[in-house]
């Protein structure tokens, strides 16, 4: 079994935020499984299904961002599953928007979310896919700019791009995270360099 969460914040407001993509990579998982993330358990909406041909734990939290290392703990200790189980799922400034980066480990690299896993289950051991929202342009507060919605100019880009970190999570399910990793990553151009 793994357990896949999505990173995000819970409530009406948050939809559509670039901050809460890894929500909307997890919700599009369970439309191709043909389930709602209705179960409520471990502080977190979820889902149990088969995805790939292996059994799933698909998991937001309803911790709010900063606190979403509390909610994986939990899951993976209902669940008997290690680090090793998990795949975590959530955007990132410093990628331009839509270019995934899987990684079978690292640091938060500035993600509250990511920082908040790390710090819970004390590794950094972890899968994840992150889903570039970087500005096109430079912005004051990058706190308020992940939580604006999705410019109306780059609705497609992220919808594009939770298309296709769910193919990614699905590779990394059916192939293993290396086999994802040289699908899915890139390099930037000169044009969308990373910083």
């Amino acid at each position: 079994m793994r357990l896949i969460v999505g990173l995000g914040n819970p409530g009406a407001n948050y939809q559509g935020t670039p901050h809460n993509l890894g929500f909307r990579v997890v919700e599009r998982l369970a439309e191709e499984a043909g389930a709602k993330l209705a179960r409520r358990e471990a502080a977190s909406r979820t889902a149990r299904v088969r995805l790939a041909g292996q059994e799933v734990v698909l998991a937001q939290p309803l911790t709010y961002m900063n606190a979403s290392g509390v909610a994986v703990a939990a899951l993976l200790a209902r669940y008997a599953l290690t680090p090793a189980d998990l795949i975590v799922v959530a955007d990132d400034v410093a990628l331009p928007w839509g270019m995934l980066r899987i990684r079978e480990q690292g640091s938060a690299g500035g993600h509250n979310g990511l920082a908040s896993v790390v710090g819970a289950l004390e590794t950094q051991a972890f899968t994840r896919v992150r889903v570039g929202i970087k500005p096109e342009q430079a912005v004051g507060d990058l706190a308020e700019y992940v939580l604006e919605p999705v410019p109306a100019a780059l609705r497609d880009v992220a919808e594009e791009a939770v298309e296709q970190a769910a193919a990614a999570v699905e590779v990394i399910l059916r192939e293993g995270t290396r086999r994802a990793m040289a699908r899915f990553n890139r390099r930037a151009t000169e044009t969308e360099s990373v910083t």
